[in-house]
C-alpha cells in the first residue's frame, strides 16, 4: 500500500497530472459560467423567469442571480468566467503539450487566478451569508476554481515560480512532495460542505 501511495504521490507531481486538473477544473468553471451567462440574460429580459436550477428557497439561481453581488461590475459577474478560463484552458493545454512558460508568466497567471479565487470565495460567503440561498452553478464554480488555484500553486512551487525566499521555497516544495497540499484543500472542501450542510441542509430537501 505504501508503494502504491509513494507512486501516486509521485505522479501528482508530473505535468500530466497537474495540467489535465487544471484543465478538467477550468472546463467545468466555463461550463458553468455559460449557463450562469445565460440565466443572467433570462433574468434581464424578465426578473421572474423560472430557471432550471431554481430548485427550491435556498437552491436558486434566480434569488442569487438577482442581487447586487452578482453583477458587481455591472455586469454578469459569469462574464468574467468566460474570459478567464478559456485562458487558463490554453495553459493547460499547451503545458501537457510540453509548453514551457516563463517565470514571469507563470507568476502573473498565480497572482491573477489568486484575485478569482478570493472574488469566488467573496461571492460565497455573500451568499451564504447574506443573500441567504445557494446556486448550484456558483458552488460548481467555487469547488472548479479552488482546484484549479491549487493545481497552479502546486506547479509554481514545484518549478520555483513564486521567487520565493530559498528557505520558504524548500519548505513549500517538502509540502507538497508529502502531498500536504491535497490534504489542506481536501479539508478545506471538506469544511465548506460542512457549512452548506449545517446551515441550509434541512431545507433543501
Amino acid at each position: 500500500m505504501a508503494d502504491v501511495l509513494g507512486r501516486f504521490n509521485r505522479f501528482r507531481q508530473t505535468n500530466r497530472w497537474i495540467f489535465a486538473t487544471m484543465l478538467f477544473s477550468a472546463a467545468l468553471s466555463l461550463t458553468a459560467s455559460f449557463v450562469l451567462s445565460v440565466d443572467a440574460i433570462a433574468l434581464a429580459k424578465d426578473p421572474r423567469a423560472a430557471l432550471s436550477c431554481n430548485i427550491n428557497a435556498v437552491l436558486s439561481c434566480g434569488t442569487v442571480g438577482s442581487s447586487w453581488q452578482a453583477s458587481l461590475f455591472g455586469f454578469p459577474n459569469a462574464f468574467l468566467g468566460l474570459v478567464a478560463e478559456p485562458v487558463v484552458i490554453t495553459i493547460a493545454v499547451a503545458a501537457l503539450g510540453g509548453v514551457r512558460f516563463p517565470r514571469w508568466f507563470m507568476l502573473s497567471a498565480q497572482v491573477v487566478y489568486t484575485i478569482g479565487l478570493v472574488f469566488a470565495y467573496w461571492l460565497f460567503f455573500q451568499a451564504y451569508f447574506v443573500i441567504g440561498a445557494l446556486c448550484p452553478w456558483c458552488l460548481l464554480i467555487t469547488l472548479s476554481t479552488t482546484l484549479v488555484f491549487s493545481s497552479l500553486t502546486h506547479v509554481n512551487i514545484r518549478d520555483g515560480n513564486l521567487y520565493l525566499p530559498a528557505r520558504a521555497s524548500l519548505a513549500a516544495c517538502r509540502f507538497t512532495v508529502a502531498g500536504l497540499d491535497a490534504l489542506l484543500v481536501g479539508v478545506w472542501l471538506m469544511v465548506i460542505l460542512t457549512m452548506v450542510v449545517t446551515k441550509y441542509g434541512p431545507l433543501m430537501v
